[in-house]
């Protein structure tokens, strides 16, 4: 896969994001905690206020990331981010709409959705840091990857199957991202690949909502 831009150039996007946005990763990784402990402290509106958080995780994602930092190295970036803008507009009318129920269940889906969750947060920077990707030269929470990793793991909490029109950009991206980072050798990416097979087998399998 031949690339419009070096490893370096790659990894210099994310030290500028990182330096330029910080310290919101932080708020970001909040956000995802918040998500999770919605899942377990059901309220009236928690379903909706799932699928908020991840809606504004990916608006962030393709308006400020892609558009505004990737797109200096890659023109592809403002397809991208047209995309993810889309998908955080999908999430939202589908929490307005008809929103799933999201719960933790001691089966194949919510051990699944541990293991991407734990991905996403927690194993990913670290086989990121033991890669030579450290901070600021890494994609931190909030960035596509990891963040696409999360989004898997929340979707799967839903108790009935999720439509392909939610998750088809989730899906396209883990494809996309994969294909691009392998090329780069950013290693860590490998559990974006998985993560997308993961939950297409496993969404496959519930129930229609």
């Amino acid at each position: 896969m031949k690339l419009p831009f070096t490893v370096d150039q790659f990894l210099d996007i994310f030290r500028k994001y990182n330096i330029a946005v910080y310290p919101i990763q932080f708020l970001f990784i909040f956000l995802a905690c918040v998500a999770v402990f919605l899942v377990f402290k059901k309220s009236s509106n928690s379903n909706r206020l799932i699928l908020f958080i991840v809606a504004a995780l990916w608006f962030w994602m393709g308006a400020i990331y892609h558009i505004g930092f990737f797109s200096t190295i890659n023109k592809a970036a403002y397809i991208f981010g047209s995309l993810f803008i889309i998908e955080g507009f999908l999430l939202v009318y589908f929490a307005f709409r008809k929103p799933s129920s999201f719960a933790f269940h001691l089966n194949i889906y919510g051990f699944a959705s541990v293991l991407l969750l734990l991905y996403a947060i927690v194993i990913y920077p670290i086989i990121g840091h033991f890669s030579g990707h450290s901070y600021p030269f890494a994609p931190t929470f909030g960035l596509p990857c990891p963040t696409t990793i999360f989004t898997f793991g929340i979707l799967l909490l839903s108790v009935h199957r999720l439509p392909l029109l939610i998750v088809i950009v989730p899906l396209l991206w883990s494809i996309i991202g994969f294909s691009a980072a392998f090329s780069l050798g950013i290693n860590e990416d490998t559990g974006l690949i998985v993560s997308g097979v993961v939950f297409t087998i496993l969404n496959y399998k519930k129930a229609h909502l």
